[in-house]
């Protein structure tokens, strides 16, 4: 399968099942009247407005660079990652403070059996989509597909934990923590925008970082160096500057070098580039590596 139809059936799966999800929460939100639950219908509504543009733009994603576009439209799907972001500190921000003022207004009881079988029910389900999407996404380096399959390990996460977090709430029956019983509802929707804040933190600086091409990560950068060293020194070339770009799904790595002797056969060249292509080609997919040669 190619890999943008692959990219298309992955995002298509996810949409599907975050529909699906998003409007069982709102029904059992409006039935319950658990702000957890809605808090967790409005990320995954929310999400998929993001899906839903990205399905229309993958095929740019795997267009050639040209001329006119030396860096192909890489950088499209960081601007749209950098909207997502966005949006979900928008819509974080603007629950917490419903919460809060639901919180200040007295709390709202829900029935904690009924909203833990829920979750449970949902995690159970969660679980066997990402396990659909991980067969999915084996052998490819879409970072679009990476972010959905986080996104559902998230879920899972988010799912059994609050199932788990409400059933134990029924043992605090009788016990000094009994008065947090009206307030237990926020307390977790609370904890999940704690819980999901840092990681759309993460994304959005990545995606700010790919826009201004900044150099990616140093863990990376180090994988780079050694993958390049080992074909540079079959060749002799002592390397002096590694420029590693990132954009979107794509690395571009320059390496300037230089040589001890005062010529350089073009087939030896041909062949350290071929060389070091194929080497970087089996950690980093979607890379493309030059070499050039300075006095």
């Amino acid at each position: 399968m190619r890999s943008e139809q692959r990219e298309k059936k992955i995002l298509l799966l996810s949409f599907v099942s975050g529909l699906l999800f998003a409007v069982i929460e709102f029904i059992f939100a409006i039935y319950s009247h658990s702000q957890s639950a809605l808090t967790d219908a409005v990320y995954d509504a929310s999400e998929l407005v993001f899906i839903a543009l990205l399905l229309f733009l993958t095929p740019l994603f795997h267009k050639p660079v040209s001329e006119k576009h030396p860096y192909g439209y890489f950088q499209v799907e960081s601007i749209f990652v950098i909207i997502k972001g966005v949006m979900m500190l928008s819509v974080t921000v603007g629950i917490s403070a419903d919460v809060i003022e639901s919180a200040l207004a007295g709390g709202n009881p829900v029935d904690r059996v009924q909203v833990s079988v829920f979750q449970l029910c949902l995690g159970i389900l969660s679980i066997v989509i990402y396990l659909v999407i991980r067969h999915l996404t084996a052998g490819t380096t879409s970072p679009t597909a990476a972010a959905e399959l986080l996104g559902w390990k998230l879920d899972i996460l988010y799912s059994l934990g609050m199932s788990l977090a409400f059933f134990g709430s029924l043992f605090l029956q009788n016990t000094p923590l009994s008065a947090l019983a009206p307030y237990f509802d926020q307390i977790i929707a609370v904890l999940v925008m704690g819980f999901t804040l840092p990681e759309s933190v993460k994304v959005l600086w990545e995606a700010i970082k790919d826009i201004f091409l900044f150099s990616p990560n140093e863990d990376m950068v180090a994988d780079i160096k050694a993958l390049c060293g080992e074909v540079l020194q079959q060749y002799k070339f002592t390397p002096v500057f590694f420029d590693i770009t990132r954009t979107g799904r794509h690395l571009w790595v320059a390496v300037y070098f230089q040589i001890e002797s005062e010529s350089l056969a073009v087939s030896a060249l041909e062949q350290a580039l071929r060389s070091v292509n194929e080497k970087i080609d089996t950690k980093f997919q979607d890379c493309t590596c030059e070499l050039i040669l300075i006095p």
